[in-house]
């Protein structure tokens, strides 16, 4: 509920512009991202700028040819994302961010359970990898995100939206294996079912079903938090559609909008 102290907490207005980090959330991301080139001759624009730029792009859904002429030339935004990109940068923070957080309240770095499912999105004329959800009847791609049980995300992965729920299961719950090695539970609903995602590593699946007697929505046990979660990253105006020709670009805008959730969370509890 929104409170006079939490509005006040949550306020971007002192800010250039409302996606620019504060002092508090760049002492959080700034000793993860990469040292300038020893050699060579010094970057023009700090990287605390690229990354306002970057998170000006992921949550306005601008195209970089429309990033705003105060800010940076667009080649070298996009010139640095594509090297962040390439390098699994996002990837990393998010991954670490997760750690940190979590230990923030008292919980272990790596969990033992969490929570899985898929959104599907329209994708747009840029084109790339795309399919057709037929139970969803979207024409785009489909976003599969493992969350811990507090909806922190800990596996990204974009597929084509005809991948189903049972196949594109297995990738991310081997993905988590390398990452967060100790998880031992996933909870899912019935469209993860079946003998793949079962036999895809040693986590066990937990189908969380509708009840017999359910009419219309309903909040189930565990597996709201991925569905906040995609409410979450559904403010980013970038997400709300599939812009990005390539997976990797996609996925990449992903980790940074889940990373952006923890960097302000860290921020605010600095």
């Amino acid at each position: 509920m929104w409170t006079p102290t939490t509005r006040r907490q949550h306020s971007r207005a002192n800010l250039r512009y409302e996606t620019d980090l504060t002092d508090a959330e760049w002492a959080v991301i700034a000793p993860l991202m990469p040292e300038p080139a020893s050699c060579g001759r010094p970057p023009v624009w700090t990287t605390r700028k690229i990354l306002n730029a970057i998170f000006s792009v992921l949550r306005g859904g601008i195209a970089w040819r429309m990033i705003p002429k105060d800010l940076f030339p667009r080649s070298t935004t996009f010139g640095d994302f594509a090297r962040w990109r390439d390098d699994g940068l996002f990837g990393r923070i998010n991954h670490h961010l997760v750690m940190v957080d979590r230990d923030r309240v008292g919980r272990s770095a790596s969990p033992t359970a969490a929570v899985l499912d898929g959104q599907s999105v329209k994708n747009t004329e840029s084109g790339g990898p795309r399919g057709y959800d037929a139970g969803k009847k979207i024409k785009g791609r489909k976003r599969q995100a493992l969350v811990d049980t507090d909806g922190r995300a800990l596996v990204l992965d974009p597929q084509p939206a005809d991948v189903q729920d049972r196949d594109g299961a297995g990738p991310v719950l081997r993905l988590s294996r390398r990452t967060f090695p100790f998880i031992a539970k996933a909870f899912a609903d019935a469209g993860y079912a079946g003998d793949r995602p079962a036999t895809a590593t040693i986590i066990t699946v937990h189908i969380v079903r509708k009840p017999k007697d359910q009419v219309g929505f309903a909040v189930h046990p565990r597996r709201w938090v991925v569905e906040r979660f995609f409410g979450w990253i559904s403010r980013n105006r970038r997400l709300w559609k599939a812009p990005e020709a390539t997976l990797a670009s996609a996925q990449a805008f992903l980790h940074a909008a889940a990373a952006m959730i923890l960097v302000r969370r860290l921020g605010r509890a600095s």
